[in-house]
């Protein structure tokens, strides 16, 4: 049997159940709020993500991210991460046949079973809520599966990767917020948050945790990855750690340039780069030009399927075999590693690791079967 086989195999028993990706905002930021519009159906390779390459993919569930920018007044943030829902409720209801909106274990099965792809939903950061444990019930009344604590900002609760200094990790409500996502079944997301906070989040809660897209710290050296310590904890905690595809977090010469890059954004006063002409098609402001001419005169370092492996491989000796999945992150990053470049490329992953020894009770496990687990784990009979 060769690798491609092997792997085929692995993926009709165990499809890939990744636990990030930004289809939702980039679909609507582009097309608008029809899924039809953004013509998924018969492949648009100006997404990382459309139905065939789903289907290519070996994909069977997959966590759509209901990101809103963590600079929105909270109150818009609110409104906005609705809409994002409705979007992932709108792909299901245009193709009934490819997806399955999922609450359980048990739903995941029966999509697949009947040929479908798992649609769950995670909320990327605590601003969605609003300070409102009634907004965060609310959500996982939608079907809303995972929050992630912070996004790039702090709240006033829990203290980003990326944002200012804290004299917190997680506050008192804080640990009130963790404490009613276990109660009422949703899995605490620590991808984005300070270490201080992953420390925490894993102290205060009583179910499995996730990093729904991050790496390892040790590997390369940035804020939005795991350290040891961290992942050593996790595994304490029968969690799962998603290994992402970013570029600049997985390898360190790309996240010098993605330092660069940002701060030349910054330079021309840019957050985000599309703004939005009357009937929703996305402009480049002339900002924005600027900063495509900069990053084409600064191209980025190569980053490949090798440097994904050696996070996945790092994961697997700290955490173990048990405490590792796939979050890509694949449309809501410019571009994956080489490689790695849309929900299509999932099997070359999955080779690389089967030519570097892994068995196929391994790979199913990093596919889906981890990730399986921690989501019944947290699973609750009525709140």
């Amino acid at each position: 049997m060769t690798d491609s086989d092997l792997v085929r195999e692995v993926l009709s028993e165990y499809p890939v159940f990744d636990g990030h990706n930004d289809l939702p905002i980039t679909a609507r930021g582009r097309y608008g709020e029809d899924p039809v519009a953004a013509r998924i159906a018969e492949g648009n390779d100006a997404l990382h993500t459309d139905i065939p390459s789903l289907r290519a993919g070996g994909v069977g569930a997959q966590f759509w991210s209901v990101y809103v920018p963590s600079h929105l007044p909270e109150p818009e943030a609110v409104c906005q991460v609705l809409e994002q829902i409705d979007f992932v409720y709108r792909l299901e209801k245009t193709y009934p046949d490819t997806f399955q909106i999922a609450r359980t274990a048990a739903d995941i099965r029966s999509a697949w079973a009947a040929g479908r792809i798992a649609s769950l939903m995670g909320a990327e950061g605590g601003h969605s809520i609003r300070e409102s444990l009634g907004v965060l019930r609310m959500l996982r009344q939608l079907g809303v599966g995972y929050m992630t604590l912070t996004h790039n900002d702090n709240t006033t609760w829990a203290k980003s990767a990326t944002g200012e200094d804290a004299d917190y990790g997680l506050t008192d409500f804080g640990r009130e917020v963790v404490r009613e996502m276990n109660r009422i079944g949703m899995l605490v997301d620590i991808s984005h948050v300070h270490e201080d906070t992953m420390y925490d989040a894993l102290a205060a809660s009583s179910k499995p945790v996730i990093f729904s897209h991050s790496s390892c710290r040790d590997v390369a050296n940035h804020p939005r990855n795991a350290p040891d310590g961290v992942l050593e904890a996790l595994a304490a905690n029968d969690g799962v750690i998603m290994i992402t595809f970013v570029p600049f977090f997985i390898n360190e010469a790309a996240g010098e340039h993605w330092n660069a890059s940002q701060a030349k954004r910054e330079e021309l006063g840019l957050r985000h780069p599309l703004k939005p002409e009357a009937d929703g098609a996305p402009q480049l402001s002339r900002e924005a030009e600027a900063y495509e001419t900069w990053l084409a005169e600064n191209p980025a370092p190569a980053v490949g399927i090798d440097d994904v492996v050696t996070h996945v491989e790092h994961a697997r000796e700290v955490a173990g075999i048990d405490h590792i999945g796939i979050g890509s992150d694949f449309d809501g990053i410019p571009a994956g590693p080489e490689g790695l470049q849309r929900v299509s490329d999932y099997p070359r992953l999955f080779e690389a690791l089967t030519a570097k020894g892994w068995s196929a009770q391994d790979l199913k496990k990093l596919a889906s079967g981890n990730i399986l687990r921690v989501v019944e784990a947290s699973e609750v009979s009525s709140w």
